[in-house]
């Protein structure tokens, strides 16, 4: 099996290795979810590429158009048709073979719709698959379509004949039987559905491939909206007031990705995405808004931008966080309290954690989730404010550099990794505790383990010489300690080139 390059799609195929593994000691109803899960998988990654391949083609339609392109995107994009046609025609194959191992587990449709069947049924993808011959059928279309797609083009044939995602044979041999012998449908389908990842992943890598040949992909941009914000929602007598107004454009082949106060925003049909927040506490306040997007030239590109507003208080008390709008477990936030009044006659109290410190200057301390409130009491007026509590974000996993694509020399030198707070104002440390990892690709002819403990990469040191260009290595089930203790975080993936 020819792991791909995503680091999503390689986590998918590691998982199918693992549960097929479990498979021979017991057929668990954890087992037959957990395929469950991985089917879901597959079948969202399968339309991720396919909006992928629709901006692609997208592209081709404008380069035949453009004068100084036509000649050469007419060639191209022909190739990219004739493989985008195999490819359906094979994805549709693989999906009639699914209907029948359904039927053949007692397909039925529920109340609500839904396909209903026998997920542990040890004998429908045997009797079709072996009984029926359709294992033979499938392991020589399997090879008809590796053929087929690497003889559009010589060119094609010699960028993937040795790296193409879908597998057979060479000595023609019936492989794909035993695969399904004695294998419940749900891990059958779910095995149908790996390899029709594979043939959306071969489409892909054989489309972008032609379009390479012309030029990189294009985005139009077709949608447009008015533009105006200003640089504060508070100001005080004599303060300057800044308006920024203009025309944004936008599209879809942008692929804009926002994010208003740490949760992710849906576009409207102008383009653009909107999140309404409710004032809280007082002072001097800042929403993060992030947009991610596709530029004209096909490169990626993030923006991160700090919405600034300020919320007047009852009675003259203020109280302001000095580093973030929300308080964190396990940290010292520190605070700023404004007070009409001297400070002898201004008390100051907390519900949901501790405070400390004197004046205008406070500390204030939280140890579970939810929320908080100072409360200022002024020359005998009483201001309440209310915060949430949340805990510290998660730290991104780095090894070097820290990017997913790493030079082979550069990733083989390093000793050591390590956990980042990325875009976050406290200075906080964390430390790795254990991580599990996997090698594959080139140079790991079947999938390596091996395991760290601690910020050194010592107890891998072996795996990691027999790494080059082609490699994958990818850390999974990673633990850090933290100043609010040991947490798991998101697996990371390196690919050596």
């Amino acid at each position: 099996m020819a792991l791909p390059k995503e680091p999503r799609q390689k986590m998918i195929n590691l998982m199918y290795l693992v549960l097929t593994a479990l498979l021979a000691l017991n057929v668990s109803a954890e087992v037959i979810e957990a395929f469950r899960t991985v089917d879901k998988s597959l079948t969202n990654s399968n339309l991720n590429i396919d909006a992928a391949n629709s901006t692609l083609f997208k592209s081709f339609a404008a380069k035949k158009a453009d004068p100084q392109t036509k000649a050469n995107a007419e060639i191209w994009g022909a190739k990219a048709d004739q493989a985008q046609k195999l490819s359906d025609d094979f994805m549709k194959y693989l999906e009639d073979l699914k209907v029948q191992l359904k039927t053949g587990s007692g397909l039925t449709k529920g109340e609500n719709g839904e396909e209903e069947y026998k997920l542990d049924d040890l004998n429908a993808s045997s009797r079709l698959m072996d009984t029926e011959k359709k294992g033979k059928e499938l392991d020589d279309k399997l090879r008809a379509y590796r053929n087929a797609m690497l003889n559009i083009d010589p060119e094609i044939k010699k960028q993937f004949e040795t790296t193409f995602p879908v597998e057979v044979s060479a000595d023609g041999k019936d492989n794909t039987t035993a695969s399904f012998r004695m294998m419940p449908t749900v891990a059958a389908i779910t095995l149908l559905s790996k390899l029709q990842n594979n043939v959306k992943n071969a489409e892909n890598q054989v489309v972008t491939f032609a379009h390479n040949k012309i030029g990189e992909v294009k985005i139009i941009y077709d949608q447009f909206a008015a533009i105006v914000g200003q640089s504060s929602n508070y100001v005080m007598p004599g303060e300057k007031v800044t308006v920024t107004a203009g025309v944004g454009a936008f599209s879809t082949a942008a692929k804009p990705e926002i994010s208003i106060g740490g949760a992710g925003a849906a576009l409207n049909a102008d383009g653009v995405a909107t999140r309404e927040f409710t004032a809280e506490g007082g002072g001097e306040r800042s929403i993060p808004v992030t947009v991610s997007y596709f530029k004209p030239d096909g490169t990626k590109e993030t923006k991160t931008y700090n919405m600034k507003y300020t919320v007047g208080t009852p009675g003259g008390a203020a109280v302001m966080l000095d580093k973030m709008n929300v308080f964190y477990i396990g940290v010292d936030n520190p605070v700023t309290i404004g007070s009409p009044t001297g400070w002898d006659k201004t008390t100051v109290s907390m519900s949901g954690g501790s405070i400390s410190g004197s004046g205008s200057k406070r500390t204030v301390k939280v140890s579970a989730l939810g929320s908080a409130s100072i409360t200022v009491v002024a020359d005998g007026k009483s201001s309440k404010f209310d915060f949430r509590v949340k805990k510290i974000p998660d730290p991104v996993f780095k090894v070097g550099s820290g990017k997913a694509r790493v030079p082979a020399v550069e990733f083989k030198n390093q000793q050591f990794c390590r956990a980042e707070l990325e875009n976050f104002d406290f200075d906080l440390k964390f430390n790795i505790v254990s991580a599990t990892v996997y090698f594959s690709g080139a140079n790991f002819p079947s999938v390596a383990t091996g395991n760290i403990t601690g910020n050194g990469l010592g107890n891998i040191s072996a795996l990691i010489a027999k790494c080059g260009p082609g490699s994958n290595i990818t850390f999974v089930n990673i633990k850090v300690q933290g100043p609010d203790g040991v947490r798991s975080i998101d697996e990371r993936s390196f690919t050596l080139y």
